[in-house]
């Protein structure tokens, strides 16, 4: 189009682009000029990289011209006029030559260095200016950046890009093409005096030569650093300032393509501008709402369209631009305004930013003020609003009150000028600000996309300005971000570029860096241009205006005047040569200017505003204009006709009628009408129940705890344990024994009950007492609830107070619907009744105190994820999503359906959405709100709102006479259907059972009003007893009428008769109106009954996302799960999983043009089609039997087919009775009010209203849900959203009688919602990345970015990383509690008890939060008991053993009696149930063995679970106070000081010395003794047998233990109550550290290395022979000393690691023996007290069993057996009787049968027992048997432990004495056939006992001379088994008879042995050998594997 640079548009500079355009348009001989948008917003069609970016295979060609322009030397551009253009002076007229400038200071940015140019006018001097050091080579002449970045140092200005512009601002007056390397000659730098002189030359080298920009600048750092003090010319003289205003701009593009500084020769596809003419936005695409009238943007020709649809973006919705916001949606204003802000203020803490085009606040000459016209308000019927820009606004005077000014625009630019410095920690960089001109350009094309009942939004400006910003440095910022992007982080923390702007057509392109700045005298050209295409929308004043005061003062005129009737905005602009450009802007829109002025209200101004207006009458001309029906009458008295007429109620007396409700009575006379209501209306009297009066459908679930709630409070439980469990000790879950709590909730009494309730029939408070459900009253449970109010503080005080006093206790203080208060207490008048929560939650007592836990529980969180917060994000719970690709997680009988459920609804094209607006209402609303321009939009909104209710009672009730046929004129299609679904439901369920309308009115004035008024037209309509009418005061308790009470009653099954609701879910299917007040909601939950949330009357200006996302709160809705959700999602759609894992839950991103209504209507548009049997046919026009007509699209068949779930969607046929019939008239399809002043076209009712009066298609139902065809949805129906969406609410089913209850139909489908236009355009408008586009609103009122240079949300992100993306961007106002959470030097400040739960609205977070405290409740007491093994003894025979030989109640065993007592040798410890019995003669088996494996019976063990005594053991992760001394954790005390200590000895058995080592702490180093010279170990002090104290435990206590460094119950200290004891830890080599380190103050005795491998013999083996040496080491040391040697204490005890607790037992003379608990202290005083204890060689006491005291057998106190687990060792007495150190299992049935054959005594007290805890980890029990090829994992059987000597086999790492005892255990049968269950002939077992498995019987005997054996006299042995058995003479076998054929088993260490064996023992005469029957451990030569040989008997 004669563009003669079109060809070098995509690398040229936006600006330039701009410039060149116009330029070549005004050239251009076209009769209509190509228009710059065309260019710049069109998608190019220029095939794209994989990368995105331009694939040109011309890069290196010359850019061609299309007007064939013949190239021409070089020529500098001639400089604007009135510059000065003097040798060495920049055109600014400053000086800068190095002689002049030598001692000046000059202000040089970080990272650049001053520079001399070599000017051809001086050759002897030089010109100073400053360079990034970057662009400059380094001293090798290399490692400079192509391109240029300079400043002037004479007049200051910053940003210069191209020499070539420089070299003009400075002017060289060139010839020749300006290039860096030949005129940056020298560098300069001060001398010692400080003077500037020349350095070293510049050391270019190759200039000549282009070089190849590839990774320029990849290793740089990144970006500007704008920390640019002001520069002092500017700030001194602000008048001189010259600003960004050049003249080299238009220098000729074609230069040579070899110029050094050239751009990259790529750009961004979607940002290239076309060479090819395109057509500009149109207008009724994408960003433009399809409803325009006559303010529309007109628009270019038509001609210039083709090519464009609005379908030509693929598949991405604009961002922002489906839908601006519209009317009074707040230009976000509201995002950072509140009542502090008086100004609008958007930045509050950031700190003042030197602009380098020069001050934002530059002061206006002195003088020049504005006169604000006088009745200004009155002629135009609006108040201005001026947006401050850039420059100081005039002074304004006369009508000032008139006239608001806003600073929102101001600081938006300030904000866009911070951008750089996100990048400043990179270093110094080419990236500079947007500069004013561009500022102001991007403003003009933003308000000129904006429709005419649309409101900008700053925020969009902002993004816009940001993408701008981006785009121009795009190469730079790539380069910055390519390693900042790994994954998940990067998509987080990587700064997005958001794929389109909001508010500007997503091809707005903005080419990348290196391109000439717009200049001053080229903005006006191209505003005006742009303004020209929305006709007079926006009006540019920029000619002949010399000062902001001249165009303000033409704007007030023009307005004065009418000129202005159709425009919206005025952009005044100021250029004049040397000055800055000013602007600002005025908005002159009506609808525009009324949702400014009211967002500058912060909301409680709004409310005392309101509040103003309505009791000072100005709101009593709309009252009277509203009641006017003109010709039908007038509302009141048509009203006094209904109420005469029925004769039910008197005339409302003018008395009793409030002012708010009276309006002029018009006198028509009353007509006679039959009222179908007075009839079908029960009476109190008929609403008694009676049977056939129920309803089976009827349920209440809210007590019900769902699985989802289930899991959401064990994900708390498991936050708190991790708490418990870190390194920082910050909780101790250990110490406290129950739990308490206190709910805080908002100053809502509803709220409060509501809470209680829950909390009462949860059954929390009788799991924490301890009490029945029937002891805990209502009342009671209000203990644990407190109203955040002043009442509030001595609740709080008593909590601090009781956690102080009870340490014991843990306090979960629950602040619910946490994001409500959050105001600093520092900031908050106490008379407010904020900041409570920050005085009382924060305070310092609570923080502190270790026994309290603060959980936050909100469905906002976002106000409490700031940069300042005190939660930690490890800290945060969020509701888990329910469904994952639809597949039901929880198994919920519900499904949640919330905010993004409502979004997904009016997405989806096939069906009407359950949220939209009412456009009947915004029409009358819109023109009211002109016609009353001083009133607030909430009095008129409201009043017409009321007034649709009223009109529709009228209608619907059927009482009015005469002309009601015309009164839905005047009421709206939505609320006529509300009233009428409302009126009608009770009547179909034999109950009454009806459904809830919301409605939400937030000043309390307007509410009460509307209570008053809507139940005044109810009394006088006859329709008490029909519905109720409850007005949500949040300070006031609920109430409602009595009748309605017993109804409630009734259906609750409530007995009390004083019962009355107080929570909103108690009223459950009562038919009714809630007017909900108050500035937000509460909390407080909605009855599932609820089926209309009506918001139309709520607030538009506060776009905050909590504001709107708590107000659409309030519909969401548990769904019953067996129905889908009523928009049928798709296959693959995610649309149903909660909003808490994603923040959007739907993947379409397809044009919604259709659904959200940006198409304009076709007035041809098909009807929709009724199904009939299954076919598609259009519906009748009209319908003249159907009874329900009057409903409007309610039963249209659209609605059946798409709104119904499945399993509701069959057709039906009406009933032909109706409770209201009213036929309404065929000739008046059109309900269009007359009031309707609003010069829209609504040619879209037309549709709707036919729709009234189509029949339903009369359909045999169908049994069971089927899909149907769907009909083709309404195509470009702009007010689809207006129709209904309950069609099942008024049409009785004729099929299903169970279904007659619409209450219960209703619990399948979520409530619809009714919303403002404007937030509704807003809410489901997209932004670039799918959200919806409220989401990306600021979260807060008390909060504010951190930066504009903000990514977007990710519609991917899930909570966590939305939690981490407003941590980094948002930061606290000054107001808001956190913003003192700041500690110096620390990154974080987050408190360790404090805990966040975030879940969507409604979801059922008290419930879960409840449970939580029940769980953790249970955990505690969990924590305080412990699994012991309870197991009842085994082996004892049927007959009762008689005799008794102690008295009961003897203290101490007698000697002489316990040795004629007999031994028992069966083992009846219940854990050796699977290992052979002891042969006992007088014993009789019963049972027959069963072979049990052992590591099975280990696992199933029967254990009792007990809570632990104040005397129990414990393990590591016990902490109380008084054990940190002990455990040596105390903070106060360093770690303890260990020393290691070696200890030599030498034993016969072991062959050599062995070295033990000691770990011995400081604070036990007085048990043990040293060598007084070198401090060496010589012997462990031992007391003498006469010493006693009662504070002391002479033995000392031995603990082998390996695997259990953190399980073993080593913490001895409440066991021995206090008393001092010697406890040691006996450890294995290679566990030594870890040991140390969770016991850092216990002794530890370290086994030697080659006892790692070894069992539990090797430790018992070598703790006694430690002991006994020890013992002899004592005595010598006493003999020293002169003491007697005999008096040396002689005892040990052997525990083991799992004894917790000990009892004792008490004889009681009524009840008999009584177990009680007692302290290990008590147990060992009283056995070391025993006065012969010296005569006994072990002792040990009885097993706890809870059946061990009944049962017949004889408690005799002491007794002779088998001792396990606890011994109390003699190890004098025991001296020759060794453990088998080889031993892994049975050591201590062995030990014992030896001790016993030695003639000792054994004892065990049987008044005493041990309890063992069950600890699946660690211990001697543990074995795992594998290979010597650990990299094979193979499982090994018993039969492969052994194997034939020398053959090729498995070898197997394990201990050779271990394979032999496992398979001698598993495999015995085998080898001895003839022992299998044959008790009488046992395996004779010599000098040792070895398992032979339970089906087999051993009968141990001892060869040593003097042993004590049974009496084998004529008893057969089937087995001999010898084991080392060295001391055995073949004299002592002959002894021994044995049955032929029996087994033969000798085990020797070696195979020699093995035969010297046979042949010492001449075993060969009785026994046959064979070769075959030799055998070995499965072991390696070097393992010393077993062998063993087997013979029979002959």
């Amino acid at each position: 189009m004669g563009n003669s640079y079109a060809g070098q548009l995509r690398t040229t500079r936006f600006e330039e682009v701009l410039h060149n355009s116009i330029e070549a348009s005004l050239r251009s001989n076209t009769v209509v000029p190509r228009p710059v948008f065309s260019q710049l917003y069109l998608e190019t069609e220029q095939p794209t990289a994989h990368d995105g970016r331009v694939e040109n295979e011309n890069e290196d060609d010359e850019d061609g011209s299309e007007s064939n322009s013949p190239l021409v030397p070089y020529q500098m551009k001639p400089p604007p006029e009135g510059c000065c253009t003097t040798d060495g002076f920049c055109q600014a007229g400053r000086d800068l030559r190095l002689s002049s400038l030598a001692s000046d200071p000059l202000d040089v940015l970080p990272g650049f260095l001053l520079v001399g140019v070599k000017s051809p006018s001086f050759p002897d001097t030089l010109l100073v200016c400053a360079v990034d050091r970057r662009f400059l080579p380094d001293e090798q002449g290399r490692n400079a950046l192509l391109g240029f970045s300079g400043n002037c140092m004479g007049c200051g200005e910053k940003g210069f890009r191209y020499f070539t512009e420089f070299s003009s601002h400075i002017n060289l007056k060139l010839s020749t093409q300006p290039k860096k390397q030949k005129h940056l000659k020298y560098h300069l730098y001060r001398n010692n005096q400080g003077i500037l002189v020349k350095g070293a030359p510049i050391c270019w080298r190759g200039h000549d030569g282009r070089v190849t920009q590839v990774g320029s600048g990849l290793s740089e750092g990144n970006g500007t650093s704008d920390e640019q003090p002001p520069n002092l010319a500017l700030t001194t003289h602000p008048a001189h300032t010259p600003a960004s205003y050049t003249a080299g701009t238009h220098m000729d593009p074609i230069g040579p393509p070899q110029m050094a500084d050239a751009p990259p020769s790529h750009t961004n596809s979607s940002h290239a501008v076309p060479p090819i003419a395109q057509p500009p936005l149109n207008h009724s695409g994408p960003g433009r709402p399809s409803a325009i009238g006559p303010h529309a943007n007109a628009g270019p020709p038509k001609k210039r369209h083709k090519g464009w649809s609005p379908e030509s973006s693929a598949t991405a919705v604009p961002e922002n631009t489906v839908k601006m916001p519209p009317s009074s949606s707040s230009s976000s204003s509201t995002l950072s305004l509140s009542s502090s802000m008086p100004n609008g203020a958007r930045l509050e803490t950031t700190a003042p930013v030197s602009v380098s085009q020069g001050s934002l606040t530059a002061l206006s000459p002195p003088g020049l003020s504005v006169t604000v016209p006088d009745q200004l308000l009155h002629t135009c019927r609006l108040q201005p609003v001026i947006f401050k820009g850039h420059g100081s606004l005039p002074q304004l005077t006369g009508n000032v009150n008139e006239v608001l000014v806003s600073s929102l625009l101001q600081s938006c630019y300030l904000s866009s000028q911070m951008l750089p410095r996100v990048y400043q920690h990179y270093g110094p960089s080419p990236i500079q600000p947007l500069s004013i001109e561009m500022q102001i350009l991007l403003t003009v094309y933003y308000l000129v996309q904006l429709g005419p009942d649309q409101v900008p939004l700053i925020e969009d400006l902002e993004q816009i300005f940001m993408r701008s910003w981006r785009e121009s440095h795009l190469s730079e910022i790539r380069q910055y971000q390519q390693p900042q992007t790994p994954a998940a982080s990067g998509r987080l923390y990587g700064i997005e570029t958001p794929s389109t702007l909001p508010g500007l057509p997503q091809h707005l392109s903005l080419p990348p860096q290196s391109q000439q700045p717009l200049t001053p005298s080229q903005l006006p050209w191209l505003a005006q241009l742009a303004a020209s295409s929305c006709g007079e929308g926006v009006v540019v004043l920029e000619e002949h205006v010399g000062s902001l005061a001249q165009g303000l003062s033409q704007t007030f005129s023009r307005l004065m005047e009418g000129q202005l009737a159709n425009t919206n905005y005025v952009v005044v602009i100021v250029t004049a040569p040397g000055q800055e450009t000013q602007s600002c802007v005025v908005v002159t829109g009506k609808h525009q200017c009324r949702a400014l002025a009211e967002s500058m209200y912060s909301p409680s101004e709004s409310l005392r505003e309101i509040n103003h207006q309505l009791s000072s009458g100005l709101a009593q001309e709309l009252n009277q204009y509203c009641n006017s029906l003109g010709p039908d009458g007038d509302v009141d008295c048509l009203l006094d006709s209904a109420t005469m007429d029925s004769n039910q109620l008197s005339p409302i007396s003018s008395s009793q009628e409030s002012a708010e409700e009276r309006s002029p009575k018009d006198t028509h006379s009353p007509k006679d009408l039959h009222a179908h209501c007075s009839k079908d209306s029960p009476t109190p009297k008929d609403r008694t129940p009676s049977p056939k009066d129920t309803c089976s459908e009827y349920r209440v679930e809210w007590r019900e705890v769902r699985p989802i709630q289930l899991a959401v409070a064990r994900k708390l439980l498991s936050h708190v344990c991790a708490i418990a469990d870190s390194s920082t000790q910050n909780l101790d879950l250990g110490s406290f024994d129950r739990v308490s709590f206190l709910i805080v909730v908002p100053p809502s009494e509803v709220t409060f009950q509501q809470t209680v309730l829950h909390l009462w029939s949860s059954g929390v408070l009788q799991e924490l007492g301890g009490l029945d459900q029937d002891c805990v009253s209502q009342r009671e449970a209000e203990h644990y609830v407190v109203k955040m109010d002043q009442g509030a503080r001595a609740r709080i005080d008593d909590l601090i107070q009781e956690a102080h006093s009870n340490s014991y206790t843990l306090y979960i203080l629950v602040h619910d619907h946490a994001h409500w208060d959050i105001n600093s207490a520092a900031y908050s008048s106490s008379d407010s009744g904020l900041g409570l929560v920050d005085q009382l939650l924060n305070a310092r007592q609570v923080r502190e105190a270790p026994n309290i836990l603060t959980l936050h529980v909100t469905s906002f969180p976002f106000a409490l994820q700031t940069q300042y917060t005190r939660l930690s994000p490890y800290n945060e719970i969020h509701w888990p999503s329910a469904f994952s690709n639809d597949v039901d997680l929880y198994h919920e009988r519900t499904r949640y359906f919330g905010v993004s459920e409502l979004l997904e609804s009016t997405r989806s094209g096939s069906s009407l959405p359950l949220m939209r607006y009412d456009s009947s209402f915004e029409s009358m609303a819109s023109a009211l709100e002109e016609r009353f321009p001083k009133l607030h939009s909430a009095v008129i909104r409201t009043t017409v709102l009321i007034q649709h209710y009223c009109v529709a009672l009228m209608t619907a009730s059927g009482r009015i006479a005469g002309s009601h046929h015309n009164l839905h004129k005047h009421t709206s299609v939505e609320t006529l259907e509300i009233i009428q679904s409302l009126l009608t439901a009770a009547q179909r369920c034999p109950a009454h059972h009806g459904h809830m309308v919301l409605l939400r009115i937030p000043s309390l004035a307007l509410a009460a009003w509307a209570h008053r008024r809507l139940s005044n037209v109810r009394r006088r309509l006859g329709l008490e007893e029909t519905f109720e009418i409850i007005l949500g005061n949040p300070s006031q308790a609920l109430n409602i009428g009595k009748s309605f009470t017993d109804q409630l009653k009734t259906w609750l099954k409530v007995q009390d008769a004083d019962w009355v609701p107080r929570t909103y879910l108690e009223l459950e299917a009562l038919p009714c109106i809630l007017i909900l007040s108050g500035a937000e909601p509460l909390g407080e939950s909605l009855p599932r009954s609820l089926k209309y949330c009506d918001l139309r009357v709520i607030s538009s200006s506060y776009l905050q996302r909590t504001t709107l996302e708590q107000e659409l709160g309030l519909a969401a809705y548990l769904v019953k799960a067996e129905s889908r959700p009523p928009h049928n999602p798709g296959p693959g759609s995610d649309l149903l999983e909660s909003d808490a894992d994603k923040l959007s839950s739907t993947d379409n991103e397809e044009e919604d043009g259709q659904e959200n209504g940006d198409s304009p209507p076709s007035s041809s548009q098909p009807l929709p089609s009724c199904p009939d049997n299954g076919g598609l046919e259009p519906c009748p026009p009209h319908n003249t039997t159907s009874p329900n007509a009057q409903r409007g699209t309610m039963d249209t068949c659209l609605t059946q087919i798409q709104i119904q779930s499945p399993s509701q969607s069959q057709p039906h046929a009406l009933s032909q009775s109706a409770p209201y019939p009213q036929p309404i008239p065929h000739h008046q399809p059109q309900t269009q009010p007359q009031t309707h002043i609003h010069p829209q076209p609504q040619p879209l009712l037309q549709p709707q209203l036919q729709s009234q009066s189509h029949p339903q298609s009369q359909a045999s139902p169908q049994p069971h849900p089927q899909p149907h065809p769907q009909p083709p949805p309404p195509s470009h129906s702009h007010r689809r959203p207006s129709k209904s969406t309950s069609s099942d609410s008024s049409s009785p089913r004729a099929s299903s009688p169970h279904q007659s209850c619409s209450w219960s139909r209703g619990m399948s489908r979520p409530p619809s919602v009714l919303l403002p236009r404007a937030l509704y355009d807003i809410i489901t408008a997209s932004d670039g990345s799918g959200l919806p586009r409220c989401t990306s609103f600021l979260p807060h009122m008390s909060v504010a970015w951190a930066s504009s240079f903000r990514p977007l949300l990710s519609k991917m992100m899930t909570c966590t990383e939305q939690s981490l993306y407003y941590r980094q961007w948002t930061v606290p106002r000054s107001y808001h509690m956190d913003s003192s959470n700041r500690t110096e030097g620390r990154t974080d400040n987050f408190h360790p008890r404090r805990l966040l739960l975030s879940g969507p609205p409604q979801v059922g977070k008290t419930g879960a939060y409840l449970h939580f405290l029940g769980i953790l409740s249970r955990m505690l007491i969990r924590l305080m008991e412990v699994d012991i093994y309870d197991e009842e003894d085994i082996n004892y025979s049927a007959q009762v053993e008689g005799g008794t030989y102690h008295p009961p109640s003897a203290p101490w065993p007698n000697p002489d009696i316990m040795r004629t007592m007999p031994f028992d040798y069966t083992i009846h410890d219940p854990k050796y149930d699977d290992i052979s019995t002891v042969y006992c003669p007088g014993y009789k088996s019963t049972a027959d063995g069963n072979s049990v494996r052992q590591e099975d019976v280990y696992l199933r063990r029967r254990t009792s679970r007990i809570k632990l005594s104040k005397y129990a053991a414990y393990n590591t992760y016990h902490h109380c106070e008084q054990c940190h001394q002990y455990m040596g954790f105390n903070p106060r005390y360093q770690l303890y000081e260990s020393t290691l200590h070696a200890f030599t000895f030498s034993h016969l058995l072991l062959g050599e010395e062995i070295q033990l080592y000691f770990i011995i702490p400081k604070s036990k180093e007085h048990y043990f003794s040293f060598s007084q010279s070198g401090g060496q170990l010589e012997s462990m002090r031992l007391p003498l047998t006469s010493d006693w104290s009662p504070d002391c435990i002479k033995s000392p206590i031995f603990t082998p233990t390996t695997g259990r460094h953190e399980h073993g119950l080593f913490n001895l200290y409440h066991a021995m109550d206090g008393a001092s004891h010697l406890h040691i830890l006996v450890v294995r080599e290679y566990e030594m550290a870890v040991y140390k380190k969770y016991w850092p103050n216990h002794i530890m005795l370290v086994l030697p290395t080659v006892f790692n491998g070894a069992g539990i013999g090797a430790a018992h083996f070598l703790i006694k022979e430690l002991s006994y040496h020890n013992l002899e080491l004592e005595r010598s040391r006493r003999l020293e000393g002169g003491g007697p040697v005999g008096d040396v204490w002689p005892f040990i005890i052997l525990a083991d690691d799992s004894c917790v607790m000990w009892n004792a037992v008490d004889l009681d003379a009524r009840s008999g023996p009584v177990e009680r608990a007692v302290s290990l202290k008590q147990v060992l005083q009283h056995m070391e007290a025993c006065p012969d204890l010296a005569h006994y060689g072990l002792c040990g006491i009885r097993k706890w069993s809870s059946r061990g005291l009944t049962g017949n057998r004889p408690r005799e106190p002491f007794s002779r057996g088998h001792l396990h687990d606890f011994l109390l060792l003699n190890v004098d007495l025991s001296q020759n009787v060794l453990y088998d150190q080889n031993r892994f299992t049975c050591h201590d049935v062995d030990f014992t049968l030896r001790v016993h054959s030695a003639g000792l005594l054994v004892c065990r007290f049987n008044s005493f027992s041990v309890m063992k805890k069950q600890i699946a980890i660690g211990g001697y029990r543990t074995f795992i048997i594998k290979t010597k090829m650990t990299d094979v994992p193979t499982s090994v059987g018993p039969s492969q432990y052994v194997c034939a000597p020398d053959s090729k086999h498995l070898f197997l790492a394990t201990p050779a004495q271990l394979l032999l005892e496992k398979y001698l255990q598993h495999t015995s049968q085998r080898l001895f056939p003839l022992s299998t269950r044959n008790y009488t002939h046992p395996v004779l077992s010599v000098d040792c006992y070895l398992n032979l498995g339970p089906e087999v019987t051993v009968c141990f005997v001892s060869s040593r001379p003097h042993s004590i054996n049974i009496s084998t006299t004529g008893l057969l042995f089937s087995g001999l088994l010898l084991c080392f058995s060295d001391s055995v003479t073949p004299g002592f076998l002959k002894k021994f008879t044995f049955l032929k054929g029996a087994t033969l088993c000798v085990i020797s260490a070696d195979r020699s042995s093995l035969r010297q064996t046979v042949g010492r023992l001449e075993l060969e005469e009785e026994w046959r050998f064979r070769l075959s029957d030799e055998f070995q451990t499965a072991n390696a030569k070097e393992d010393r594997p077993l062998f063993f040989l087997t013979g029979k008997h002959i």
